[in-house]
C-alpha cells in the first residue's frame, strides 16, 4: 500500500509507542548512516565552525524525510565541499512506531472491513518525537565553506516538515564556551 502523506503523522497525539518486545511487525529503523565526511576525532580538530539545523515546532518527523534530508545534505556537501572537509551528523532516532488502520477503498469493502471496531492500528513506519529547539542536523566544517554549509542544510529543510532555522557558531571546546567567550 502507499505511504500516507507526512500531514497525518507531522502532529504529536497520544504517548510514545516505542516498546520493539511488545510491537510485533515493527518496520526497522531504515536510516543507514547518522554520521557522514570526515568522521576521525583528529580530522574533525581542524574544524573551527559549527553549524546546527534546529527546529522549531514541535512534532513527529517521519524516518523517510529523516533518510531523505541526510541524503541531500551529505550528496550537496560530498560533490561542492569534498568528504575530507565536514563533519554532518544527524541527531535524531526514529524510535516512535506510527500505526495506521487501513481501510479498503474498493466495491464490496463494507463487507470485508470493520470500520472503527478494533481501530487500534499496525505499524505502518517510523517516526522521530522532537521538542523545539532540539538540534536535527550537526555540521562541523572550517569557514570558507560557510555558503555550501548553509545551502545544504536549506536542502534539507525543504525535505522537513517541520519548520527549522539555521545556527551557525564557532567551535567550542568540549565545556559549552566558544571559542571567543574564553
Amino acid at each position: 500500500m502507499p505511504v500516507r502523506p507526512a500531514r497525518c503523522y507531522r502532529r504529536i497525539k497520544g504517548p510514545p509507542y516505542t516498546r520493539e518486545e511488545y510491537i510485533h511487525g515493527a518496520p526497522m529503523i531504515q536510516i543507514p548512516k547518522f554520521d557522514m565526511g570526515t568522521t576521525s576525532a583528529a580530522a574533525r580538530a581542524a574544524f573551527s565552525m559549527v553549524a546546527k539545523l534546529i527546529v522549531e515546532e514541535r512534532g513527529q518527523i517521519r524516518m523517510q524525510a529523516l533518510e531523505a534530508a541526510r541524503q541531500m545534505a551529505s550528496k550537496y556537501l560530498t560533490k561542492y565541499v569534498g568528504d575530507a572537509n565536514y563533519y554532518l551528523r544527524l541527531n535524531v532516532i526514529p524510535h516512535h512506531v506510527l500505526r495506521e488502520n487501513r481501510m479498503l477503498a474498493m466495491a464490496g469493502a463494507d463487507r470485508l472491513q470493520e470500520g472503527m471496531r478494533l481501530a487500534f492500528g499496525s505499524p505502518a513506519g517510523r517516526a522521530a518525537r522532537v521538542e523545539p529547539g532540539q538540534i536535527l542536523f550537526y555540521a562541523e566544517f572550517k569557514p570558507e565553506h560557510l555558503a555550501h554549509i548553509k545551502e545544504a542544510f536549506r536542502r534539507a529543510a525543504s525535505k522537513l516538515p517541520l519548520p527549522t532555522r539555521i545556527v551557525i557558531e564557532p567551535k567550542g571546546d568540549g565545556d559549552g564556551k566558544t571559542a571567543t567567550q574564553g
